[in-house]
């Protein structure tokens, strides 16, 4: 806080006001810190995880094929 601002000038907070609205929009996850050196924003994760749902979804297209 700047020194020219008072705490008392700023009125009284409420802890969490605004949390369940905001969880409602956000979808955050938070990563162990070798998986966030790993990937290092959103784009990178997003990209890793669709990778992984279409390696998932064909792996699952070969093993009703072969049970037909």
């Amino acid at each position: 806080m700047r020194k020219e601002y008072k705490r008392e000038d700023l009125g009284k907070g409420i802890s969490g006001k605004y949390f369940k609205e905001y969880k409602k929009v956000a979808n955050l996850v938070l990563l162990s810190p070798d998986v966030a050196a790993t990937f290092p924003d959103d784009a990178s994760v997003n990209e890793a995880l669709r990778s992984l749902m279409k390696i998932a979804q064909q792996s699952t297209g070969l093993t009703r094929q072969r049970s037909v």
